[in-house]
């Protein structure tokens, strides 16, 4: 684990877990977080990634690397968060595309399929439940990143967009079962990040807008605190 500023005083600091946090929209939204004013708990596979990204950023940052469908992980990181102050904000961001190029359904590799909702969906219900206590008691709030292919039948996205789907549907119910928490199911776009990049192999893909571009609305979204409720970036 990276710390820095662990002395700092957070004390009425909000602090946010991100996942997947190393690059793309993550790496993004830490930035845009951070430059907020946030204390962050940072996410990623990678450890020398997400020190990079870590090393990038004011203010206290905790850079924990490791697989969000590790349990003991998943502690780890709510563990961070309660000795910044206490989670306000839990980012489900981290995701896996499955089989790239994307495959027809009639021809998915089941294991690979298992994988993406293990990743997309159970690792991030999981976390979810983990952060509930801390954050319920902070009135707290929980976003879930999206895509349009979670609502559109698009060819060769029956895997992703399928968890996709599992997954706004978790946010939809746990903001009725938890009506003391903001539960915001996002979709950001199409963004030119490597997962997008991936989807398409070989394609130009920087027509796409950059992750940053969404930032402020994703900082508007946590300070202005809206309804619960599926929200286009």
């Amino acid at each position: 684990m990276t710390s820095r500023n662990d002395t700092e005083e957070v004390t009425g600091m909000p602090v946010a877990i991100i996942t997947g946090a190393s690059r793309g929209l993550g790496l993004a939204l830490a930035h845009g977080l951070s430059d907020a004013g946030w204390g962050l708990v940072l996410d990623a596979r990678g450890a020398e990634d997400l020190r990079t990204a870590a090393d990038q950023l004011d203010g206290p940052v905790r850079a924990i690397p490791g697989d969000i469908t590790d349990p003991d992980h998943r502690a780890e990181l709510v563990e961070a968060a309660t000795e910044l102050g206490g989670l306000d904000l839990l980012v489900n961001n981290a995701g896996v595309l499955g089989p790239s190029p994307l495959p027809a359904l009639a021809e998915f590799p089941l294991d690979r399929l298992r994988e993406v909702y293990e990743v997309n969906v159970l690792a991030q219900l999981a976390l979810t439940q983990q952060a509930l206590p801390t954050l319920l008691a902070r009135d707290g709030a929980v976003v879930f990143v999206t895509s349009d292919a979670a609502v559109e039948p698009y060819p060769g996205w029956g895997g992703y967009g399928s968890a996709k789907a599992a997954l706004e549907q978790i946010g939809k119910v746990l903001a009725v079962e938890a009506p003391a928490l903001r539960v915001w199911v996002v979709d950001p776009g199409d963004l030119r990040t490597k997962m997008h990049q991936d989807a398409f192999p070989g394609e130009d893909i920087s027509d796409r807008q950059l992750p940053e571009a969404v930032v402020p609305a994703y900082v508007k979204l946590v300070t202005e605190r809206p309804e619960s409720g599926r929200v286009r970036l």
